[in-house]
């Protein structure tokens, strides 16, 4: 285990319900234990901070908490800007959606060819099953559709993987994500705390081969994209979804 990893266990009295404890730690530094492990991960000295202003970005953005940190060196005063994506979790196992959008919100992302959006809400559920028996009769699975089109998909999304992973975990623009702090937290048991840079968590989810899955779903390294599905049955249920399990940040 990494010296972050071995930073991050600890007791909490206090919750962490949602993004609104990370805020209140932030701005409880002088006093929080948490806030001051975090602000050091970032290469902070405690001794040197005047004053840290914390908020929760409000829209879709990647990143969830944007951090103002006051710092003053020998008379002189730098004021440093962090955005960071927060992931709670409770299930070291489980998976978190990372992104979620309709295919034609993709496609003008990354300009995705006609042929291969077509493919993609016959995925998703958009279009209907064009093959008889299908698995799911509302969609198709990727490994029901052709060779052919499958290795379009592949083919595609390793063309521009790089730009994939980094708008789906980073974003664009003022508010990308630049850290990603990941928080387990099972009953009974110390909080568990990672906190990576973002071209760390780059590398680390998006940074292997594009493949089909014997579930018929796609994966880029330790993303999965699947059809987001559920949503009591809602039109939304055909959303494209892209999903990691955070905690892998906690091996490596």
């Amino acid at each position: 285990m990494n010296d972050l990893a071995r930073k991050g266990s600890q007791t909490a009295k206090d919750g962490f319900a949602n993004e609104n404890d990370v805020v209140s730690k932030f701005n409880n530094w002088q006093s929080d234990e948490f806030a001051k492990e975090w602000l050091k991960v970032m290469n902070y000295n405690i001794n040197e901070i005047e004053y840290v202003n914390a908020h929760k970005i409000k829209g879709s953005f990647k990143a969830d908490i944007q951090v103002q940190i006051n710092v003053e060196i020998k008379l002189k005063k730098l004021l440093d800007v962090q955005n960071l994506q927060v992931k709670l979790v409770s299930n070291p196992s489980g998976f978190n959606q990372i992104d979620k959008r309709w295919v034609e919100k993709y496609v003008e992302l990354w300009n995705i060819p006609n042929e291969i959006t077509k493919i993609l809400k016959h995925f998703t559920g958009e279009l209907p099953p064009y093959i008889e028996n299908p698995k799911d009769k509302r969609r198709m699975f990727m490994n029901e559709l052709t060779e052919g089109e499958q290795k379009l998909v592949v083919d595609f999304i390793k063309a521009n993987q790089s730009l994939i992973v980094s708008d789906i975990l980073k974003g664009r623009g003022q508010f990308s994500a630049e850290w990603m702090l990941v928080i387990l937290k099972v009953q009974d048991k110390e909080v568990k705390w990672a906190l990576k840079p973002m071209n760390f968590c780059l590398n680390l989810f998006g940074n292997g081969e594009v493949e089909i899955t014997k579930q018929g779903s796609i994966k880029i390294g330790n993303i999965t994209i699947q059809r987001k599905g559920g949503d009591g049955g809602r039109n939304t249920a055909k959303m494209l979804q892209f999903k990691i399990n955070p905690c892998l940040v906690f091996h490596c």
